[in-house]
């Protein structure tokens, strides 16, 4: 029978899902993986506050030292968030001989190959499956499933409350502000959305995915970061009547020795399997090398969810434990020097342009004439009908275009007296 002792640090929702889940599996844990999980400890700085019914036999404390320095614990359990005081307590918890658990994409985005160089020379492990996709096991089936492969692009939907709120303005033809109000209503957005609609979140996701597929230790300064507050419902509008759709994309690509990293809100066809992922729901599509495009899809956020990673963990971690393979391949990582960062101004693609200009002749000719004076070709433009108002979208696809001429180009474009607020530009991908 394996056994392992868990001090667990931070009693909040996925804190208490993860107690629930051990303690309502049990015996499917014992029977099905020969494993007993013991709740040594739980420190939370409200613990006395909180519903700790059935935990009597466990010690409950507001100071995580008694943690991470009791010699009975096998494995510390971090849930607090943030980077402080999380990079303490696995920090303290590694070097106190101990394996770790943590749902901490933030913490490890920023300090992550510190903290992984400190397990590997403790000889313990760091295992962060729902650091990324909540429960969906993105992170083992690259370190593990898809070891073999090589990786040349990732593609994913990872912030439930950005899709949430593309999906609601989409489906009720709601402003941002809206479709914001009723993610908060709901508890899938916080009081303070910023870290999630501005793309943060996003991009420390997207930095540990590279990290494991891609080999780069990238901070998140590397990332190029676009949300999606300047998205409006009329750009939605126009992408469904030309046939796609608008999702906030983490994107990575390998190409040669060169790596761009990106998060920004992102035109893809309707028929692509992307598309159809709505409301809280994640997806990741990698391109694999022998083994092809790999989509995983699931609910990325809720309580359960996060736990159902945290518990997958500490199995994982439970049936090597004490066997050389404790150590997951992603706590092995080395930085591949020779992958330079691709600046955001060198990236080519294809791009929406809408524009709000006065409905009188000569202004498309405007427009046009200083994209093409920038090499950039226009490959549609529609202009609808103005009703109510002398101002009306101008809405242009171009060709392939370098990023760089693009921004020099609006810039210019914006300072002409028959543009009335700033252009709007969305990417487009193929994928």
């Amino acid at each position: 029978m394996n056994r392992l002792n868990i001090g667990l640090i931070g009693y909040g929702t996925v804190g208490q899902g993860v107690i629930k889940m051990l303690r309502t599996r049990e015996n499917f844990i014992r029977n099905k993986f020969n494993t007993e999980f013991t709740i040594k400890a739980i420190c939370d700085r409200s613990i006395h506050q909180k519903n700790t019914r059935g935990l009597a036999k466990t010690n409950l404390t507001t100071n995580y030292l008694e943690v991470i320095n009791d010699p009975e614990i096998n494995v510390v359990i971090e849930l607090v968030g943030g980077m402080h005081p999380s990079y303490e307590i696995i920090g303290g918890a590694l070097r106190s001989g101990k394996h770790v658990v943590t749902a901490n994409k933030e913490l490890l985005a920023q300090k992550g190959e510190e903290l992984f160089t400190e397990a590997k020379k403790k000889n313990k492990a760091i295992y962060f499956e729902s650091s990324v996709g909540a429960g969906v096991p993105i992170i083992k089936m690259i370190t593990e499933g898809l070891a073999g492969n090589k990786f040349n692009a990732i593609y994913g939907i990872i912030n439930g409350t950005c899709n949430f709120i593309l999906t609601e303005m989409t489906k009720n033809n709601w402003t941002f502000s809206q479709a914001l109000k009723e993610a908060q209503a709901r508890g899938y957005a916080e009081r303070n959305p910023a870290l999630d609609v501005n793309g943060i979140d996003t991009a420390h996701k997207l930095s540990i995915l590279v990290f494991l597929a891609l080999g780069k230790s990238i901070k998140l300064n590397d990332i190029y970061i676009e949300g999606i507050t300047h998205i409006s419902h009329v750009d939605i509008e126009h992408a469904e009547s030309l046939g796609l759709s608008i999702k906030l994309l983490a994107i990575a690509k390998r190409v040669k020795n060169q790596i761009e990293v990106r998060v920004q809100p992102t035109l893809i066809a309707k028929d692509h399997p992307l598309a159809s992922v709505n409301g809280i729901f994640n997806a990741i599509l990698i391109d694999t090398d022998p083994l092809g495009d790999i989509l995983l899809y699931g609910q990325g956020a809720g309580q359960m969810a996060a736990a159902s990673g945290v518990v997958s963990d500490l199995i994982n971690l439970a049936a090597r434990n004490n066997s050389p393979s404790t150590i997951m391949v992603g706590n092995l990582f080395q930085d591949i020097s020779t992958f330079k960062l691709r600046e955001i101004d060198q990236i080519k693609t294809k791009f929406y342009l809408r524009f709000m200009a006065i409905d009188k002749p000569g202004v498309l000719a405007k427009i046009t004439g200083i994209l093409g004076e920038h090499g950039i070709g226009i490959a549609s433009v529609t202009q609808k009908e103005s009703k109510k108002s002398s101002t009306v979208p101008v809405v242009m696809l171009t060709d392939l275009a370098t990023e760089s001429m693009v921004r020099l180009s609006l810039q210019q474009i914006t300072r002409l007296s028959v543009v009335k607020s700033k252009p709007v530009a969305i990417r487009m991908e193929k994928l």
